[in-house]
């Protein structure tokens, strides 16, 4: 149970992170497809939080990325 709070720790910590630093990608957050279940009660495991935090972090890599300033 202490491995999904940290994991759950680490997805809020970066979800804040992008809303207050990249409020433009946190718009976009809500059409995620990976935030959207497939079931009305689906199975949250570890796995699943794990594979939604990567995907965040991949998603705010990207942006950096393909939006980075000259300077």
């Amino acid at each position: 149970m202490n491995d999904i709070r940290k994991v759950l720790g680490q997805i809020t910590q970066l979800t804040s992170n992008i809303e207050t630093n990249y409020p433009e990608l946190y718009r976009s957050l809500d059409e995620n497809p990976m935030t959207i279940p497939a079931k009305n009660h689906p199975h949250v495991d570890k796995e699943a939080l794990q594979d939604y935090l990567e995907s965040l972090k991949q998603l705010l890599k990207h942006h950096l990325e393909t939006h980075k300033k000259n300077g």
